[in-house]
């Protein structure tokens, strides 16, 4: 194994969001160690990731013989039980790990992670709706929301703006978002500046609050 491996990550959960989460990571270098407590589950990720165990995660005692004290982080990916996602959270915080990501199903939940330790907690389906919901526009080709109502979209051009220098469309001061950058057909990605001239099939990557990118993406 070479020396600029990763630190690895435990993951704790192999459904569609830790099954996920474990092969990116893999893929991304690091070593996974994933633990589930359905033996075709871990007969199916083992040829994937660097080891699938076959254990009971809510156990502290379990979780302290794998060695899981020594992880940087860990991913505890378990949705639909909610018992065992909080008593897993709750083993890796006694044993100390600090770097916890928790999925959670509702708001309640979410708060309860927090208390018992979780230092992380995420909406995967909240968040794969809202941004389908984004995508349906058919101007919006990509979109990635924050949480305090900030996001990042990739959007073709709106017709205004086109044949103008940014200068002159003022994107900023008419609609309150920035264009970060232009992608034009068969030429690399170019970050904007206020000079860049905007052409007829040009996509933009623009930053803004939600409602702003929506309303300029419809202009």
């Amino acid at each position: 194994m070479s020396a600029d491996r990763r630190k690895p990550v435990l993951v704790i959960g192999l459904g569609r969001f830790g099954g996920a989460v474990s092969r990116t990571l893999e893929r991304m270098g690091h070593e996974v160690l994933a633990v589930d407590c359905d033996a075709e589950l871990v007969q199916e990720f083992a040829p994937d990731l660097t080891k699938v165990v076959e254990a009971d995660a809510t156990d502290e005692a379990v979780l302290e013989r794998l060695g899981v004290a020594d992880f940087g982080s860990a991913v505890v990916a378990i949705g639909t039980d909610i018992e065992a996602s909080v008593l897993s959270v709750l083993a890796l915080a006694d044993l100390g790990l600090t770097n916890i990501w928790a999925k959670a199903t509702n708001d309640k939940h979410a708060r309860i992670l927090e208390r018992t330790g979780a230092t992380h907690v995420v909406f995967p389906e909240q968040r794969m709706g809202e941004r389908t919901a984004h995508l349906i526009n058919e101007r919006l080709l990509d979109f990635i929301a924050f949480g305090d109502d900030f996001a990042i979209a990739r959007l073709a051009a709106p017709e205004p703006i086109v044949g103008l220098p940014l200068v002159t469309s003022e994107c900023r001061k008419k609609y309150e978002v920035t264009v970060v950058g232009v992608k034009r057909e068969g030429e690399d990605f170019i970050h904007a500046v206020p000079d860049t001239i905007i052409f007829p099939g040009d996509e933009l990557v623009v930053s803004g609050r939600i409602r702003n990118i929506e309303k300029f993406s419809g202009i």
